[in-house]
């Protein structure tokens, strides 16, 4: 996946220019709108594309069940926040580019993850070394490597 489609992806999933109230074309510009605090409204969008049943618990990996009622009243995330969003819409991106399936790429991100120390890759993903690590997996399949 080309950087200019990565990024294209991940902004679509969190609400495009409508949500973010900017052009978003470039890593630079995604880096810009994520220090800035990503609109509460994005983590519903990312979330939404999730089984109902799932949507809490992806939300849960973004905002703490005990944060989250002032982040939906403020309608801004955190810089913290942000990244672990950003980070959680790239690799589910990545997954649907990579198992061409929202279906498949939800039951990957999902369910525990044998090289993941029996992880879920989205659980993984909110830390920066969890991504790197869900991402080797994808480019794995993607370039029909050993995994």
């Amino acid at each position: 996946m080309a950087t200019y489609a990565a990024v294209e992806a991940v902004v679509k999933s969190l609400g495009g220019k409508k949500v973010l109230r900017t052009e978003v074309r470039t890593l630079a510009d995604l880096n810009r709108v994520v220090l800035a605090g990503l609109p509460f409204r994005s983590l519903r969008l990312v979330s939404s594309r999730y089984r109902p049943e799932r949507r809490t618990g992806v939300e849960q990996l973004v905002v703490p069940r005990t944060t989250m009622l002032r982040r939906e009243q403020t309608g801004v995330l955190s810089v913290d926040e942000s990244e672990r969003l950003e980070r959680l819409a790239r690799i589910t991106a990545l997954a649907e580019h990579v198992l061409e399936s929202h279906e498949e790429a939800e039951q990957f991100l999902t369910s525990p993850h044998a090289l993941l120390d029996g992880i879920p890759p989205l659980e993984l993903a909110v830390t920066d070394l969890g991504a790197r690590r869900v991402e080797e997996i994808l480019w794995r399949l993607e370039f029909g490597l050993p995994v």
